[in-house]
């Protein structure tokens, strides 16, 4: 009698449940609680002495890293990069300790969304002894009491499943697909500090059309990307302009990041990364990160 036990060895995923995906209030709801956890756009220049847009990029990038290789679910990082420009809006953080503040956050977001969160001491290893576990767990404390425990922040990956049920999208189309090509432009737009400016439902509503376009939507439907940001703005209330903007930011942003100026054939986050993070056999500390430590 075989008497192995396999549960350990499958990954509990939750699906998306059809009850909530048809029920209007959920995306009422997401909507009216996203502004509450939107960090300030401007604390680079209000709060921050010593970090930079640039210090911050290099570590969104490593924990985008550190994300895939642990095949962490898609709106962990979104969620890290939340908890840490909320606590960069709150606190004024030395270089030396941004990186540090950066896994803390990603280990907080797992615990949140990961079925099996990441590991103390496996983020210690990542950093290449950047950091002590003492100093992973003091700093862990010290970001939930900044944020005041509030941790359940409204994400891009919130909103994805709900917008695109709200879309004329028929059986032809493969939906995981443009969920994954849309989670690679939110993953880009969580590299940028720019993207601040947007709200989540934004980003959410123009990675959708951004992936909707690289996937031939005007041709395949006769409904030109004009209508489709129409359609968007009756879905979520945001308004046209914005829609327009963050989309074509989106695409700029694509275009310098991996060289393509359509949507990238690659989805998940590694296509949101340049070439010199993918050097990397282990995402441990890049230079450019202990650059940040001088």
């Amino acid at each position: 009698m075989n008497l192995l036990c396999y549960e350990t060895q499958c990954e509990c995923r939750a699906h998306p449940d059809a009850a909530l995906m048809g029920d209007d209030r959920v995306l009422q709801n997401l909507l009216s609680r996203e502004e509450r956890y939107s960090p300030s756009p401007s604390y680079f220049s209000c709060v921050q002495t010593e970090v930079t847009p640039d210090m911050r990029r290099v570590v969104a990038e490593w924990l985008l890293e550190i994300a895939e290789e642990q095949q962490c679910q898609e709106g962990v990082v979104s969620l890290a990069m939340n908890y840490m420009d909320r606590f960069l809006t709150a606190c004024t953080v030395k270089r030396s300790h941004l990186q540090l503040l950066g896994a803390v956050c990603l280990l907080i977001a797992s615990k949140l969304r990961e079925p099996c969160p990441l590991a103390a001491d496996l983020v210690v290893y990542y950093g290449d002894s950047s950091f002590s576990l003492h100093d992973l767990q003091m700093w862990e404390l010290l970001v939930l009491v900044k944020l005041k425990w509030d941790i359940a922040a409204v994400t891009p990956q919130d909103f994805l499943h709900y917008i695109l049920r709200k879309l004329p999208v028929d059986a032809s189309w493969d939906l995981h697909m443009i969920i994954r090509h849309a989670q690679t432009f939110v993953a880009i737009s969580a590299r940028d500090h720019s993207f601040l400016v947007y709200l989540p439902s934004m980003i959410a509503a123009a990675s959708l059309a951004a992936a909707l376009a690289g996937l031939d939507w005007p041709s395949k439907t006769g409904c030109s990307l004009g209508q489709l940001l129409n359609r968007l703005h009756a879905i979520t209330g945001i308004e046209k302009d914005y829609l327009e903007s963050c989309l074509r930011q989106m695409e700029e942003m694509v275009s310098s990041t991996v060289g393509a100026p359509a949507a990238p054939e690659s989805s998940g986050p590694s296509a949101a990364r340049p070439d010199k993070l993918a050097e990397h056999g282990k995402a441990g500390t890049p230079t450019d990160i202990r650059d940040v430590h001088f």
